[in-house]
């Protein structure tokens, strides 16, 4: 469907945007406004079209064919992944370098959906190509467009990492839907555990002592970490669910499996906590004369701020209105914080809903499709480019937040 522009969004191109550069980031901002109907347009049907998790194959396909329309050069697949976009276009100026990197996040919520409004991040991470390229020709080195995987789960940005996909990046940008404005966050360290408990099948009636009951196992690792949360620290988290739980009532369970994830604000902590994790289930393991498997994946790190960045990003929001509440106290955690360890990032969060709306939720999947989430997608877009813009024009502003990175 075709999303048609509004006053709310038009307006948007008539804001006097912050200095410096205020002459090039109120072209950023109308060519934004100009592109809202593809950019509104892509971020509804991502939100109906719901992909879990590296199975984002629409929701990139179209990403992709967007870019390329805008003259950028894409490779799609690219790395390892299938759902992994990458697009980059030379700035008429010449050279290589900056590269700053626009950054789109796409998959959904299983059972859920787009309840993390990651609809709106794929939608604003391409209105912002959008506007720079259609300034390409004043810029120096090059855009640099990645549309990232599996953030929910897999931790898509750290393979792409592993795959080379940041080599030569000199800043990364990514807005994310909240229901607060603001642009320091701190996320928790965080990994899934996947644990697999394997017994031995019997009658759960006439001959129960002959099996190895796998579900009492998954029973005591919950009870043992529900236990041990009356001693983790306030800002670490352990949290799972029982995927599977056997196959019948008079059957001894053979078989469970659970999905946890470890998270912790201290990285050093985190480490402390997965080893007792561990060791929990193998306690759960011996106790019922089970055996099992335990597989961690997908980690995501704590987030290395970048003053500078955050400031210019602070300035641009203000000329449209947006001040900032300061740092959420509500922490999840994301792979974004991984790319804070390669270069330069920030990850700043802009209101689609009213505050207290919890995310994760039905009444957060609903907010991302409301002509409110349209609004904010939009000034997303035009504050992501203008951001960038300040970095290809400031070589100084570049080299202060790269201070700031290796000081850190």
């Amino acid at each position: 469907m075709t999303v048609p522009s509004t006053d709310a969004i038009d307006e948007l191109g008539d804001v006097e945007p912050a200095a410096p550069n205020a002459d090039a980031k109120r072209r950023l901002a109308r060519a934004v406004v100009a592109g809202c109907d593809e950019i509104l347009d892509l971020s509804h049907r991502i939100h109906a079209n719901p992909e879990t998790a590296f199975e984002e194959t629409k929701a990139s396909a179209w990403i992709a064919d967007a870019l390329r329309g805008h003259g950028f050069t894409v490779e799609h697949p690219v790395g390892s992944l299938a759902t992994a976009v990458r697009g980059t276009r030379q700035g008429g100026r010449g050279g290589e370098r900056p590269r700053v990197a626009i950054l789109a996040e796409y998959d959904a919520l299983p059972g859920l959906g787009h309840g993390c409004g990651h609809n709106t991040m794929a939608a604003s991470g391409l209105g912002a190509a959008i506007a720079l390229a259609a300034l390409a020709d004043e810029l120096p080195g090059e855009i640099v467009f990645l549309g990232t995987p599996a953030e929910e789960r897999g931790s898509g940005k750290q393979i792409m990492i592993d795959d080379g996909l940041f080599a030569g990046v000199d800043a990364a940008l990514l807005f994310h839907p909240c229901d607060r404005s603001h642009v320091q966050s701190f996320p928790l360290a965080s990994e899934d555990v996947e644990v697999v408990f394997h017994g031995l099948q019997a009658h759960a009636s006439a001959d129960p002592w002959r099996g190895k009951n796998a579900l009492d196992a998954m029973i005591l690792l919950f009870t043992s970490v529900g236990l041990w949360r009356q001693q983790l620290r306030p800002d670490a988290r352990v949290h799972g669910i029982i995927q599977e739980g056997g196959t019948a009532a008079n059957i001894i369970p053979e078989r469970t499996k659970a999905w946890f994830m470890l998270r912790s604000a201290d990285q050093a902590y985190y480490g402390e906590m997965a080893d007792r994790f561990r060791d929990l289930v193998d306690a759960a393991a011996r106790a019922t004369a089970t055996t099992a498997d335990v597989t961690f994946s997908g980690g995501a790190k704590t987030m290395k701020p970048n003053p500078t960045l955050e400031g210019r990003w602070v300035e641009n929001a203000a000329a449209y209105g947006i001040a900032d509440q300061g740092p959420d106290p509500n922490s999840g955690s994301t792979d974004m914080a991984n790319v804070s360890w390669v270069c330069p990032t920030i990850h700043p969060e802009l209101s689609i809903a009213p505050e207290g709306t919890p995310g994760h939720s039905i009444r957060f999947r609903a907010a991302a499709a409301t002509s409110t989430a349209d609004r904010t997608t939009v000034l997303a877009a035009i504050l992501v480019a203008q951001t960038a813009w300040d970095l290809y024009a400031d070589p100084d502003l570049l080299a202060a937040a790269w201070r700031e990175f290796n000081a850190t």
